[in-house]
């Protein structure tokens, strides 16, 4: 077979080319740190480095995600935690503006203290995170949740929970709407509430109550009122819903500290209720804790009358019970959230150290390959210039 000179000229030069090309490769590889300088150089390793870079980079907004939830949480705990103090020492206060000793001058001090604590207790529901979002406010982040108008504490946040996603197929609430923190408390012993009428004077005292029998109760408001004649005290139950005396409660003889029940409630009434003195029984609705401290100002400012301070303190002292459970039902709720976040926190680090580990050994140089490559691809070249040289020295003429 016959080959030409531009023949051998033209395939030295292509294989030159090529040798500079794999050998300037090298040398990029090399400089820039890169093993994949462009898809081409390997395009199935490419492609997974591109998977793996979104992950890598969903996983690092995860991250920060979980770290704006984290402050939020935090601060809201920390924020219930005061309100958690703050009820405490309402409620001691409560109890011990129950002491005989105090006159109305000693408890009207105790109702200015507690208005102090109110003033505190609306400055911390409207707490901020720092950069103007409230933290009880629910979608309205802007809006300040709790405001006191002349018909009491009112609420214009909402029930809305600001979703964070935190990891993978993982979503959080990142907040709690005020309502179910401040508002939405359950009076009494939560099924019904027990309360002295405003113009008993005997001394009689009613207890929470407790339920006795779901299946019997009616949704009914009731009234117990009593009669005393000639030193006899008795009382009868009156559905003042219906405006019909409850069967088999009527006239009933009275002692002190015996359990009345009738449609499927039991409480109790301590001490000498007058003639003509009265109690209702309803069922529970939500107040707020706002309320039930301004119902223990109240209280703590009207002077004395028959036991009418001791029903209202045991009244409010039931109320804050309730609401330092419902707050630390929320703090409970904080607590596992923010334990949650620490967990995913901690598998999101080691997550996003595999997938740089991974990405390094689809992206970046093997030195000591690349090292060797350029060597043997420099000697490779070397010699395909030295070849080609000789080969275009040939000629006939050099030997005629």
């Amino acid at each position: 077979m016959r080959i030409s000179s531009n023949t051998i000229f033209d395939s030295n030069v292509a294989a030159l080319n090529q040798q500079q090309a794999r050998l300037l490769q090298t040398q990029q590889q090399i400089a820039s740190g890169k093993r994949l300088l462009s898809a081409s150089t390997d395009p199935i390793a490419a492609t997974r480095a591109l998977d793996i870079a979104q992950s890598d980079a969903s996983n690092t907004q995860q991250a920060s995600n979980r770290d704006a939830a984290r402050h939020t949480l935090s601060l809201a705990e920390s924020t219930l935690q005061s309100v958690t103090s703050l009820i405490q020492d309402v409620r001691t206060a409560t109890v011990y503006a129950g002491n005989g000793s105090l006159n109305n001058s000693d408890r009207s001090t105790l109702a200015t203290n507690l208005s102090g604590r109110l003033q505190e207790l609306i400055g911390l529901a409207n707490s901020t995170d720092g950069v103007g979002n409230y933290l009880f406010s629910g979608f309205q982040s802007k809006t300040q949740p709790f405001v006191d108008t002349p018909v009491g504490m009112g609420y214009f946040g909402d029930d809305g929970q600001r979703m964070t996603q935190v990891g993978s197929g993982r979503q959080m609430s990142a907040n709690d709407g005020g309502a179910d923190v401040f508002m939405r408390i359950k009076n009494g012993n939560g099924t019904f509430v027990t309360q002295s009428s405003a113009g008993n004077a005997g001394s009689g005292v009613i207890g929470a109550g407790a339920l006795a029998d779901p299946a019997l109760l009616t949704g009914n408001n009731y009234s117990v009122s009593f009669s005393v004649l000639a030193g006899t005290t008795s009382y009868s139950v009156t559905n003042t819903t219906t405006g019909l005396p409850v069967a088999g409660m009527t006239a009933q003889p009275f002692v002190s500290g015996q359990a009345i029940s009738f449609d499927g409630m039991r409480f109790d009434i301590q001490g000498a209720p007058g003639d003509g003195d009265s109690f209702t029984i309803a069922p529970s609705t939500n107040e707020s804790l706002f309320k039930t401290i301004a119902d223990l100002i109240t209280t703590l400012n009207t002077p004395v009358v028959g036991a009418n301070l001791t029903n209202g303190l045991r009244l409010g002292l039931n109320n804050l019970d309730n609401a330092l459970d419902n707050v630390l039902n929320v703090r409970s709720t904080l607590g596992l959230r923010l334990s949650e976040i620490d967990a995913l926190q901690v598998a999101g680090e080691n997550l996003g150290l595999q997938f740089k580990q991974t990405l390094s050994q689809l992206q970046d140089t093997d030195y000591n390959k690349a090292i060797s490559d350029l060597t043997q691809q420099q000697a490779t070249l070397q010699a395909a210039q030295q070849s080609f040289t000789k080969v275009t020295g040939l000629s006939l003429f050099n030997y005629m």
